[in-house]
């Protein structure tokens, strides 16, 4: 699956209140893997950015002047994330304040940029592994161990960047697991059942034990301790690695 992490930057909010985007930054991930194509720019809003929103992300007005307007970057903005997965902090924002952009162009096609993409809230995903505290991106990226030294204000490609490694790393093992994946066997109601065992001609069969070596061993060890401090609990594999307590 094609994603792009996006983000954006406004004049204020609500966008009920008639504010704009002022700066769109988005990253693209196949295959889990970052592929080095991004979408970045800056937008003239035609209107004045609040000093609030200012102190945020730092874009100000006399920056802005030159900046290109919504509707000179909305073909190539669209092409850049139709028939993707959006992974988004707080998606309801972004998607609100995007739909709005193309609806004042009058292009009502786009004005539900979810017809044409689907939306991963990590914000919402956040929540539910972790209820009862702070998921902010600054906080997730203390929790899962990524680096947000570089962000002292907001930036939509900064941020787009950094929640593409919070999301990789919040997700990671988790792919691959599903019994429906490509290759299982279906019922005929489409549930996953077992596949049945292959195995290799004897003369195919492999004869050789191949050992972890000690740096393999050691990724191991620390691949575990990271997934049980973004868990907050040892990890079924540790669990199963304790030697067994013989009975009293």
């Amino acid at each position: 699956m094609r994603s792009v992490v996006l983000d954006t930057e406004t004049t204020g909010m609500p966008v009920t209140d008639g504010h704009r985007v002022i700066e769109i930054g988005c990253v693209e991930v196949i295959g889990r893997k970052l592929t080095g194509r991004h979408y970045h720019v800056y937008l003239q809003p035609d209107r004045e950015v609040d000093e609030g929103a200012i102190a945020v992300h730092g874009i100000t007005n006399e920056f802005l002047v030159d900046k290109p307007r919504f509707r000179d970057v909305a073909d190539e903005f669209f092409e850049f994330i139709k028939d993707s997965q959006l992974i988004i902090h707080n998606a309801a924002f972004d998607i609100g304040f995007i739909n709005n952009e193309f609806a004042l162009l009058g292009q009502r096609e786009r004005a539900e940029i979810t017809d044409h993409c689907t939306v991963l809230d990590t914000l919402l995903m956040a929540r539910e592994r972790h209820p009862g505290q702070r998921n902010s991106l600054d906080a997730l990226c203390k929790r899962y161990g990524v680096d947000n030294s570089g962000r002292d204000l907001h930036g939509a490609l900064l941020d787009a960047e950094i929640l593409a490694d919070v999301y990789l790393t919040m997700t990671g093992g988790q792919t691959n697991l599903s019994l429906a994946s490509d290759g299982a066997d279906q019922n005929s109601g489409g549930r996953a059942v077992p596949s049945p065992i292959r195995r290799l001609p004897a003369d195919r069969r492999l004869t050789q034990v191949l050992r972890a070596s000690e740096e393999e061993l050691a990724l191991h060890v620390a691949r575990l301790a990271a997934i049980e401090k973004s868990a907050g609990g040892a990890s079924l594999w540790a669990q199963l690695e304790q030697p067994s307590t013989p009975n009293a």
